[in-house]
């Protein structure tokens, strides 16, 4: 379902973190450094900005996203930009 960036929660952003890429991630993990996280790797990102894209209804920056040093920071840019 495609929501608002302004009502697009941070809960939203791990539910589709774990069903629409399909990377297995705990609310805590969130804010960790990718460095941190044992299974990410550059097709997640790709994954992630579609499906960012698709559940805000608006464009994700993918140059500042691929300054981002966790999830956290890739949420603030879809919903803050």
């Amino acid at each position: 379902m495609s929501r608002t960036a302004s009502t697009f929660t941070l809960d939203d952003f791990t539910t589709l973190v774990r069903d629409e890429i399909g990377m297995p991630l705990e609310a805590e993990q969130v804010g960790a450094d990718f460095d941190e996280l044992p299974d990410w790797d550059s097709l997640y990102l790709l994954k992630l900005v579609t499906a960012l894209e698709l559940a805000t209804g608006r464009p994700v920056p993918v140059g500042k996203v691929l300054e981002a040093r966790s999830l956290k920071g890739i949420y603030e840019l879809a919903v803050g930009g």
